[in-house]
């Protein structure tokens, strides 16, 4: 069973869905075989380099007052909390561009390592803080994972797999992808959002049942 997972690594939901997806996975482990792909999509494509607070982000995108902002953050973080991950935005966090990013998981599908990579950046940038735009800190968390630190600053420092990103998100976009988590099955099936595991693993069960 393929499936493409369509998200943004500065999105909160994305991890969330991802880790329920997973948890549906190791549920339906030697039942269910499944290819998983990560691929990209941008938020914030016109962010520049030293990103935005996210409350006035938040409030600028979506029209949230600061307490509703609060009250959305403390929801993420019971839901992250709930499926094992950390979350420790609060209002002095900032957006970032994350084109970047997605050019190095790029890389990473071809090198194996693109689900490593996938976590380490949900958690640098969720967990940690880290800045998402930051051409070192990208290189660092990539050789995190096994990566070669030294190829992803070459790739980094020039427009290695640009194409490519820009390719695969027009084409998502093509298809009416406009927000995300989408979690795309076998290229036929869509379920949007941060669902629940079990939401997942009945889709998966489904879906494999037909097949």
């Amino acid at each position: 069973m393929k499936i493409d997972f369509v998200s943004d690594v500065s999105c909160p939901w994305c991890i969330i869905g991802l880790r329920a997806l997973e948890t549906a996975m190791g549920r339906l482990e030697g039942t269910v075989d499944v290819d998983l792909h990560f691929q990209p999509f941008e938020l914030n494509p016109h962010m520049g380099p030293d990103g935005q607070n996210i409350v006035e982000h938040i409030g600028e995108k979506y029209g949230s007052t600061p307490e509703q902002s609060a009250e959305t953050r403390a929801m993420i973080r019971e839901r992250a909390a709930a499926l094992g991950f950390e979350m420790r935005m609060d209002e002095s966090s900032r957006i970032y561009n994350t084109f970047d990013a997605h050019r190095l998981l790029h890389w990473a599908e071809g090198e194996g390592k693109q689900a490593a990579l996938k976590h380490a950046l949900f958690k640098a940038y969720f967990s940690d803080g880290a800045k998402m735009s930051d051409h070192e800190t990208l290189a660092k968390i990539a050789g995190s994972v096994g990566l070669d630190e030294t190829r992803a600053r070459d790739i980094l420092a020039g427009d290695s797999y640009a194409a490519e990103v820009r390719a695969r998100q027009a084409l998502y976009r093509q298809q009416g992808i406009n927000a995300v988590p989408a979690i795309i099955i076998n290229e036929k099936y869509l379920i949007s959002g941060g669902q629940p595991a079990d939401v997942f693993e009945r889709a998966l069960r489904e879906i494999a049942g037909q097949s």
